[in-house]
């Protein structure tokens, strides 16, 4: 993201922001560069407090209730918008992506991160759990039709015990699915795959 369109001393939007945990790192912890401000943006109430109490002695970092189809922002707010599994599947965004064209300034960057089901450990996962709701050609189509190019990111899931990997496993699967992964599958490793989708406006 930083090489694409960095948020060092810009405006930011986090979109389905959930606990917060992304937002003191947009304000510059952990080294990395600071945002002038950072809205962070989430539907559910419990989540917008915890994220609240999270950045609450960060300053410039605000968490406001609202959904990615209605973001409670004004025309032509922010710089660089992040949004973490908040644009499921690419078909059926096109609210969301408009409300994009309405808060991002000229010049800006937004990115979408997503599952990539077409490739990885994961992705096979994915496609067993899923794979009759994702159609990964009409994704792919969908985010180049509306001008997003698409950046396939690698990366690695380490646990430390296995029972945190099967209960993670068990978070994101249907129950039979979970249950034949956690047979199937050795050690603390899962390889993963996503797709950062990207547009400047």
């Amino acid at each position: 993201m930083l090489r694409l369109g960095s948020w060092a001393g810009r405006d930011l939007l986090d979109v389905g922001c959930g606990s917060g945990f992304h937002l003191p790192r947009w304000a510059g912890a952990e080294g990395l560069p600071a945002a002038r401000s950072v809205v962070g943006v989430e539907p559910h109430p419990g989540l917008v407090a915890i994220a609240r109490r999270r950045t609450s002695r960060l300053d410039g970092v605000r968490v406001v209730q609202g959904s990615a189809t209605d973001l409670p922002l004004p025309p032509a707010s922010v710089d660089v918008v992040q949004a973490r599994w908040a644009y499921f599947f690419g078909p059926g965004c096109e609210p969301g992506l408009r409300e994009l064209d309405r808060v991002v300034r000229r010049g800006g960057t937004a990115f979408v991160i997503d599952n990539d089901a077409t490739r990885s450990t994961f992705g096979g996962w994915f496609r067993r759990g899923y794979g009759a709701k994702v159609d990964a050609g009409a994704v792919e189509r969908f985010w180049s039709r509306h001008g997003w190019t698409r950046e396939p990111v690698d990366m690695v899931w380490r646990f430390e015990r296995r029972e945190d990997l099967e209960a993670v496993v068990r978070i994101e699967f249907p129950t039979d699915v979970a249950e034949e992964i956690v047979a199937e599958h050795v050690g603390l490793e899962v390889d993963y795959a996503i797709n950062l989708w990207w547009k400047r406006f």
